[in-house]
């Protein structure tokens, strides 16, 4: 396909900083990437010296398999493609040496992050889940506007934030004990560490000559000033965004950070990409009408050459179990009619409570169903655990997998031991675990916490020595009842069924890790080290899931829609107090909740399909909410109102319902 007009001068711009602000499905994928052949095939630029960041691995992914089918492998090679955190983890790993940490250092992900916090605070926050999670992100927020501790106490000034302030400055130095970083470090120790030292930064200037940045609008303070500084004076970069979809405010992203480019880069050239190849005219309408309620700017005006389409359905239902059934009988009736996918069809919502109901009425009808953002099986708690026992049995001196299984369960080895232990790994220069039998530790620590570290280091090794040497499958199995990890579950679970599920997922890794250490015909037995890198390389499996593409109904959240497309989109629960949510209301924050609906209504490409209900169960009570001010902002020439009164159907619509009904059924019974 051709570039358009607009397309093709921003990817032709390169003699200086150019923003590319691009409506929703107007081709800024391709625009990034025909960039990118262009700087090589034309303008004498080296893959390795192009640098292109976006949000999520999926994207980054996507981007890097579209540039090697225009560059080919060869020309694309050394090129940098990848996520801001990614991006800020390499820049790290490179200059170790400069921030004096020692090479193999930790990540510490959320779950670890909140378990560390929660025993720093125990004395003040008292593990207060509400109280921990304002902690972590005040935390957060501090490390993106690029706070120090130091920085943060001397600002403090209502009692909440300077317990706040002090426990950060308790966090980071047990960071630092451990060697180890949190996710928002993989911004802020790289933006400081180029802000702070010349010589860091050219090199990495020299490296980068020519940056492009995507969903540029969802930038926070911290990944700007990164991006600057990594462009410099020279000044040779493309952002690409849209102030119209930045729905991240709660995560710091900052919209104005498109404003305050054309102040920080005078010379700043803007193209708009403003044709939409992706809704019918009418559902581009209806969301150029809603985010014109917007304050803006940048003024865009969207334009589709596709035809007009359907007029937008706004249904009315009793309510939820009502909605459920009415989303899910329009979705068999049209699958019918129209000789469709299910995978065609989107359920959007904005909480992901709201998908329990769809789900239940879903499956009664047997409609194959994919929920997006569900935890994945390594992401859950007690797969993470596993993995990391499994981590440390093969290689002792991974200090993250050792910080989260030291006292999980608990062994009375407490943060003060731990800090200890980690300031002389780091004086020495040696793992966690080889600072345990270290001569100096006994002078160190005393009592309960040096015996129960001895006796963990102990029972490593000597499992490690059983699992790396002996039966490696009994010593596994050894392993999960030597640490009573079942009773640890049922002791930490909310409920005896939930600790069920965890210790099934437990024995499901089981299965498979013996499936692996065994072999079959088609698959050679591994080695313990072989088994644990396949299965650490979790992110691959879970991608995997993401871009699963059976034929399925797609549940998700408006904020997990962004950035997909569907041909036939219901947007669910269209109430004042879902969307705009409550909390929005009472903040004053209806701006970002419009643009939440404005993604929504843009992922549209065929059918739009907007419901309510009139009565909707909320905590114990029946709430009666009032229809989404949104929906009231549409055209109302383009909007067709349905269950306003109360209507009964035809003969010749049961019947049609009747039809489609027995042959849904009767094409699940084929399968």
């Amino acid at each position: 396909m051709k570039l358009n007009p607009k397309q093709d001068e921003a990817v032709k711009y390169i003699s200086g900083p150019c923003l590319v602000l691009a409506g929703a499905g107007s081709g800024k994928t391709r625009v990034i990437t025909n960039k990118i052949a262009y700087l090589v095939q034309q303008c004498e630029y080296q893959a390795k010296n192009i640098a292109a960041v976006t949000f999520t691995n999926k994207a980054a992914k996507e981007m890097r398999e579209r540039v090697a089918q225009t560059l080919g492998k060869q020309e694309s090679k050394g090129l940098w493609v990848s996520t801001f955190h990614t991006l800020g983890l390499e820049i790290i790993k490179k200059e170790l040496k400069t921030l004096g940490y020692k090479t193999n250092f930790s990540l510490l992900d959320d779950q670890d992050t909140n378990q560390l916090l929660s025993e720093l605070t125990e004395a003040e926050l008292e593990k207060d889940k509400d109280l921990l999670n304002l902690l972590k992100m005040q935390i957060g927020n501090w490390k993106n506007e690029l706070i120090l501790p130091q920085q943060a106490v001397a600002q403090a000034r209502e009692p909440q934030k300077a317990l706040f302030a002090q426990l950060y400055a308790r966090y980071q130095t047990q960071l630092r004990a451990y060697n180890a970083f949190d996710f928002d470090d993989l911004i802020m120790v790289p933006t400081l560490l180029l802000s702070q030292h010349a010589a860091v930064r050219e090199r990495w200037q020299a490296r980068f000559r020519y940056l492009l940045v995507d969903e540029y609008q969802d930038t926070n303070t911290s990944q700007y000033q990164l991006v600057k500084l990594l462009v410099g004076e020279r000044a040779r970069f493309t952002v690409v965004g849209d102030d119209d979809q930045s729905i991240y405010s709660w995560r710091g992203a900052k919209p104005q950070n498109l404003v305050l480019l054309s102040k920080d880069f005078p010379g700043l050239r803007l193209i708009k990409l403003e044709q939409n190849y992706r809704s019918a005219k009418r559902i581009l309408k209806a969301a150029n009408i809603l985010i014109a309620n917007n304050p803006h700017e940048f003024e865009k005006q969207l334009f589709s050459e596709l035809e007009n389409g359907d007029p937008i359905r706004v249904i009315a239902t009793r309510d939820e179990e009502h909605e459920a059934e009415r989303v899910v009988a329009e979705i068999i009736s049209h699958k019918f009619m129209k000789r469709t996918s299910y995978r065609d069809y989107a359920i959007l919502y904005r909480g992901n409570h709201q998908a329990r109901v769809f789900e239940k009425s879903l499956m009664s009808n047997r409609i194959p169903y994919k929920i997006s953002g569900g935890m994945s099986f390594f992401s859950r708690s007690e797969i993470k655990d596993m993995m990391a026992y499994l981590r440390i049995l093969v290689n002792q001196d991974d200090d993250n997998a050792f910080l989260r299984i030291v006292n999980t369960p608990r062994r009375e080895i407490g943060p003060v031991t731990l800090e200890k232990l980690g300031s002389l790994a780091n004086e020495k220069h040696i793992s966690l675990f080889e600072a345990c039998f270290d001569s100096q530790l006994a002078q160190r620590l005393t009592g309960r916490g040096f015996n129960a570290l001895m006796g963990f280091a102990r029972w490593v090794v000597e499992l490690s020595d059983r699992a790396l040497r002996g039966d490696t499958l009994e010593a596994v199995k050894d392993m999960v009842r030597e640490t009573n990890y079942e009773a640890y579950l049922y002791e930490s679970s909310p409920s005896a069924k939930a600790a069920e599920m965890r210790m099934k997922n437990v024995s499901e890794l089981y299965r498979w890790i013996t499936d692996m250490l065994t072999g079959d015909v088609d698959n050679p037995a591994m080695t313990l080290p072989e088994v644990v890198s396949k299965l650490a390389l979790r992110d691959m499996l879970e991608r995997n899931e993401e871009e699963d593409d059976s034929d399925a109904v797609q549940l998700l959240t408006l904020h997990a829609s962004k950035g997909l497309e569907y041909p036939h989109v219901f947007m669910v629960g269209m109430e004042e107090g879902f969307l705009p949510h409550q909390t929005s209301i009472d903040e004053d924050n209806v701006e970002e909740e419009r643009r939440l609906a404005y993604v929504g209504v843009t992922r549209a490409q065929q059918t739009l399909i907007l419901t309510h209900a009139k009565n909707r169960r909320q905590f114990g009570e029946v709430a009666t909410p009032e229809i989404s001010r949104f929906v009231q902002e549409l055209p109302q020439d383009d909007l067709s109102y349905e269950g306003q009164k109360k209507t009964v159907a035809s003969q010749s619509e049961r019947m049609e319902k009747g039809q489609a009904r027995v042959a849904n059924l009767r094409a699940m019974l084929k399968r």
